[in-house]
């Protein structure tokens, strides 16, 4: 079975060579099968997603009833009921593209075994005609809203048909690389074939509402040679922005592809379209394509992307936000618009074969990307916040679970990301000990990795041609080590610059720099061995000007990893106190019984407190440690910070101790995180400011809720105020319908009376005065709305 994956995986590279030559990518990534890690960053990593999370998101599929969809859709059992969306027959397409990937690192009879029989499952699910979704095919008794009465009526807004037919394409093209087998490929090619037939010029004009099945088609046209396949994959993306559809920023549609020039809408579908534009310019040669991609990657670059090259500012609509505005806190930054940012930013080196692309994909990888899996690889993140006040926990599973299958088929593709080839050049992407095979037009080359890469710079490349051979290698010479972090000046490093020397077999080498690579032109034999050591001093970066949420404050980086302040580190767990001089010596000290083994970054900064009745603030010294932001959350709730204060300006100092601050609260709601919102006295913006955390009663409407404070001893108040929770027009909370405070008295409560009340209203505290009571508790009933939720932001006593 092992020679006979080999053979194929040969053939694959073949087949995708020949296509090369008459059309398509200039340069050809090294697939994963050719590429082996033996490392202790990745692989661990990788065998964790192997032995833990597959087996757990194929048990989540089952126990959910996502395998179910199918067999209900195949009459083998009763359908009662689906699951909650119309997207999730895409989660067992993925985990088994992650399994697929994952057999080629470790083997495994069992798994394979059980893959197949998913594929038989799937495959009975599927319609004579080659359609397969399971919410219009299974004969449930209350159809589900999204999909309409009839095939691809609401393909444009919410019916995801499309969407699951490309995540089944990629996930046969992998089953059938990984394994050689046809059994789900067949499958998909027959989705396709019907795909072919109903739309088109001419005959069905529909495009995704949720772009990824184009991408699907141009690997299904590698694979088979069916030019049709990349046909339709243009009309999809031609059809957008046409008068008569659904025109709209949010799914990309609101001008032709080829007229956009900036990131807007749903961060991932906007990601998983422009991956597309880019296989489809590079199998078509459409160089209109090339220059709204172009735009739109410097829009991105330039302008919304996080340090930790996260992508999608905004909660409301999972989208990009404004330009420069970047909060930290809110940030929704999803697992899923990393792993299509690293997509996209891959096809952008393949065609450009410029180095700035692959600095975007790495920081991406080992910062925003990384972070949505737990080290122990059943937990995840779906937003990844750059703060938090300790309401972001790991989760370990979503009803709605995109970013949970997306990280499972994700993971054990990473080796196919390290090398390209093109003609007589190699490039050396990522890196990362391991070998890979190279097959150049004179010669095949055994590539050897030795580093400890992130951790150390120092790297030994190995060379080993089949035969002495002249070829160029190209050696990424990392932005982050040439004080760039990314292209442009969105961010910025003052950090000295120094030339990186190479040696070749010892001796110096005198490289030339191209597009960010160090180019070693020679005539290699057998046991050529390349060495470099790429710089891994701690540097701080800091924000353009234009981007306020990071103002007056630095993030620590060494070498791609960004890094972060967590509460379980640091004296003083409120980190958001903490500031740090600009110039203060930060050191680093490798841990290897902390997070599975991480460098962690030290210095000397100082914590600030705020005192009652007075604007001076408490100012004590304290040692600062960081983590890798990657391994952030994985010990429980507490606050985090990526961007550290070197002004106490900046700083949100610890707050002095209230009445609330020191009451026991509880309420109408079980979540004790929801419940600490409520005297955090966080300095709220407005009714929908999400950028720390609150209280709601979502999905409840038009019940009486309560809160109430427990004081830490009897106190005389008189004063109550609230701000309340109003997040339209997304969200479900509004402004009450009333709401009335008691106070206890002999373990009774009992009404206050009011003197002054201000109307119920958003975006300012509702105060409301009334005769001092002396008491040990307050609690407050709300009225919810008739047709909303309602939630708190803040609630203050005196």
């Amino acid at each position: 079975m092992i020679r006979k994956t080999l053979l194929f995986s040969f053939l694959i590279l073949t087949c995708w060579g020949s296509f090369a030559q008459n059309g398509d990518y200039p340069i050809q990534p090294v697939a994963f099968t050719q590429v082996h890690f033996k490392d202790n960053f990745w692989l661990p990593k990788m065998q964790v997603n192997a032995n833990v999370t597959i087996p757990y998101t194929l048990n989540q599929c089952k126990i959910t009833g996502r395998i179910d969809n199918f067999r209900k859709a195949a009459k083998q059992i009763p359908a009662d009921k689906s699951t909650s969306f119309t997207f999730d027959d895409t989660d067992l397409y993925k985990v088994i593209e992650g399994a697929s990937y994952s057999l080629q690192t470790q083997k495994n009879p069992q798994l394979e075994l059980y893959l197949d029989s998913l594929i038989t499952i799937i495959g009975a699910a599927q319609e004579p005609d080659g359609y397969l979704y399971t919410f219009r095919t299974m004969p449930i008794q209350t159809p589900h809203e999204w999909m309409g009465s009839k095939r691809w009526e609401k393909e444009e807004d919410l019916s995801h048909e499309l969407y699951n037919s490309g995540h089944l394409f990629e996930s046969a093209v992998a089953h059938y690389q990984a394994t050689g087998k046809k059994n789900l490929l067949n499958i998909a090619i027959k989705n396709a074939d019907l795909l072919v037939k109903t739309f088109g010029w001419g005959k069905e004009e529909r495009f995704p509402g949720h772009q990824i099945v184009e991408t699907g088609l141009t690997k299904l046209y590698r694979v088979t040679g069916k030019k049709a396949y990349l046909d339709l994959a243009k009309f999809f993306l031609d059809l957008r922005g046409k008068e008569g559809h659904l025109n709209q920023e949010y799914s990309q549609s609101h001008k032709k592809v080829v007229d956009q020039h900036t990131a807007v809408g749903h961060a991932v579908r906007a990601t998983y379209m422009y991956t597309s534009m880019a296989d489809v310019a590079a199998l078509t040669g459409d160089k209109q394509y090339l220059s709204a991609i172009d735009d739109i990657w410097h829009d991105v670059v330039d302008k919304k992307i996080y340090i930790t090259g996260g992508i999608g500012a905004t909660g409301n609509g999972e989208a990009f936000g404004d330009d420069y505005d970047l909060p930290n806190m809110s940030a929704y930054a999803e697992t899923c618009a990393a792993i299509a940012n690293v997509y996209w930013n891959h096809r952008m080196f393949l065609l450009h074969g410029d180095a700035q692309y692959i600095d975007v994909l790495e920081r991406t990888l080992y910062n925003g990307l990384l972070s949505g899996i737990s080290l122990s690889g059943d937990k995840f993140f779906y937003p990844n916040p750059l703060a938090s006040y300790g309401q972001h926990q790991r989760r370990a599973w979503w009803d709605c679970a995109c970013c949970v299958s997306n990280m499972t088929r994700f993971l054990p593709s990473v080796p196919g990301y390290t090398y390209a080839q093109n003609q007589q050049n190699i490039y050396v992407n990522l890196f990362v000990g391991g070998t890979a095979t190279i097959q150049l037009p004179n010669t095949a080359v055994t590539l050897t990795q030795e580093t400890a890469y992130p951790w150390q710079g120092k790297n030994d490349i190995t060379v080993q041609p089949n035969k002495t051979s002249t070829f160029a290698l190209h050696v990424r010479m990392p932005g982050w080590a040439m004080g760039k972090p990314l292209s442009g000046d969105l961010y910025k490093d003052e950090t000295p610059i120094n030339n990186i020397p190479i040696l070749v077999n010892g001796k110096p080498f005198a490289y030339t720099l191209q597009k960010g690579y160090a180019v070693i032109k020679r005539v290699w034999e057998k046991g050529d061995k390349v060495s470099f050591t790429l710089p891994m001093d701690v540097r701080k970066v800091l924000a353009k000007d234009e981007v306020k949420a990071d103002k007056s404050k630095f993030a620590l980086q060494r070498g791609p990893l960004v890094y972060c302040l967590e509460g379980h580190d640091n004296t003083n767990a409120s980190v958001m106190s903490l500031v740090l001089d600009k110039n203060a010596e930060v050191k680093a000290t490798f841990q290897p019984n902390l997070l599975n083994g991480v460098m962690t970054l030290q210095a000397q900064g100082f914590a600030t407190e705020r005192q009652l009745n007075s604007e001076q603030l408490i100012k004590t010294n304290q040692p600062i440690q960081a983590i890798p932001y990657y391994a952030w959350a994985n010990r429980g709730a507490t606050e985090m910070t990526v961007w550290i204060p070197y002004e106490e300006t900046a700083a949100r100092p610890k707050p002095a101790p209230t009445i609330a601050s020191k009451s026991k609260v509880s309420g109408s709601v079980s979540n004790q995180l929801m419940l600490k919102a409520l005297n955090d006295q966080f300095e709220v913006q407005n009714s929908n400011d999400k950028s720390a955390n609150y209280l709601h009663w979502w999905p409840k409407k038009n019940t009486t809720e309560y809160l109430q404070y427990d004081f830490d001893q009897s106190y005389t108040v008189s004063s109550s105020s609230i701000y309340w929770l109003d997040d339209s027009p997304w969200g479900g909370c509004r402004i009450p319908l009333s709401y009335k405070v008691y106070y206890k008295k002999d373990g009774a409560w009992l009404p206050v009376t009011v003197t002054q009340q201000s109307p119920i209203a958003k975006d300012q505290f509702n105060a409301l005065q009334f005769e001092p009571v002396t008491t040990t508790g307050l609690k407050i009933e709300i009225q919810l709305p008739t047709d909303n939720a309602a939630g708190v932001l803040e609630w203050v006593v005196k």
